[in-house]
């Protein structure tokens, strides 16, 4: 199994301190150049949020000692300054990755990225042609991910999706061509409002099995081996999310939320985010955890998940506020 670059570092940090949060999903821009009618992480209006802010957002997050910043959205490529974005994240030590929809990559962006520095992108793609659900098509990205094959000088990941109404057919083919570009490729699981799990059909299971077979990427086997495998069976999964902690959603507007589908709290500005709030973030149990798909925090939870086997937290649990 492939591990991507900047593994080193995030399992550096997991082992060295829990006070340091392993990744950050920074919101560059709120809009998005598609509509998919499962996403509720999009507009079609907002302004890119100002350079000298991400700046000042990237700055904080290092002050954090954050081991790698994920630029998402929205569509993170509609961001003018995304290379720049990219640069700065790089001068401050950490490890940088955009997730993207891939319709905006050209011969001139890939290039940029390349020159900045970029260490992983993540396209997402949903099904082989669009439909009243999801834009995010292999058939339409095809020459994107030529481009992608001929020129990216960073990691390439292809995450797909199963579950609530997706495709395992076009799954299975997308792993297929990911894997024929020589990208590593990735499934997750289609959550409803709050990031719980939809049920997958049995189909849509073997399909799981047989795509995280020949996944190439390292941190899916250890997902699916800690939360997947349970999920995908309708079982909760017995864990502790570290969100707020190990893994930091902010918001366009600078504020720390625990994740895209938690944007009800903490609500704190980055700014002013310290290690206290990491801890108790880190000790907060969150009551929508047993159900959980969101990869993301899955990661981060399986680079750390030795602390919870047999091993006592560090600092008492204290229940959801």
């Amino acid at each position: 199994m492939k591990a991507y670059r900047g593994l080193p570092r995030l399992v550096a940090r997991a082992l060295a301190s829990v006070d340091r949060p392993l990744l950050a999903h920074l919101v560059v821009t709120r809009r998005c150049n598609l509509s998919c009618a499962y996403c509720d992480e999009y507009d079609r209006t907002s302004s890119p949020v100002p350079f000298a802010d991400l700046a000042e957002r990237i700055a904080s997050l290092a002050r954090l000692k954050t081991a790698m910043v994920a630029c998402t959205g929205g569509e993170p490529l509609l961001h003018p300054r995304l290379a720049d974005v990219v640069r700065e994240i790089r001068s401050r030590g950490m490890t940088t990755m955009i997730s993207t929809n891939g319709h905006l990559l050209t011969r001139e962006s890939i290039q940029m990225l390349n020159a900045a520095g970029l260490d992983v992108i993540q396209v997402s793609i949903d099904n082989l042609e669009p439909d009243a659900v999801s834009s995010k098509s292999l058939r339409p990205l095809e020459d994107r991910l030529r481009l992608l094959a001929e020129l990216a000088r960073f990691d390439v990941n292809i995450n797909t999706v199963l579950g609530a109404g997706a495709r395992p057919a076009d799954a299975l083919e997308i792993a297929r061509r990911a894997s024929e570009y020589g990208f590593s490729h990735t499934v997750g699981l289609v959550h409803h409002t709050g990031g719980a799990l939809r049920p997958l059909s049995e189909e849509a299971r073997s399909t799981y099995r047989e795509i995280g077979k020949s996944s190439g990427a390292l941190l899916h086997g250890f997902n699916h081996w800690l939360f997947q495998r349970r999920l995908i069976q309708g079982h909760e999964c017995r864990w502790k999310c570290r969100a707020g902690a190990r893994f930091l959603y902010v918001g366009e507007h600078g504020l720390v939320h625990w994740c895209s589908q938690r944007r009800d709290r903490p609500g704190i500005p980055l700014a002013s985010y310290g290690v206290e709030d990491v801890r108790r973030s880190f000790r907060t149990r969150k009551a929508c955890a047993p159900y959980c798909t969101l990869t993301c925090l899955h990661h981060v939870g399986a680079l750390d998940g030795w602390r919870r086997q047999g091993r006592p937290d560090p600092w008492i649990a204290v229940p959801e506020a």
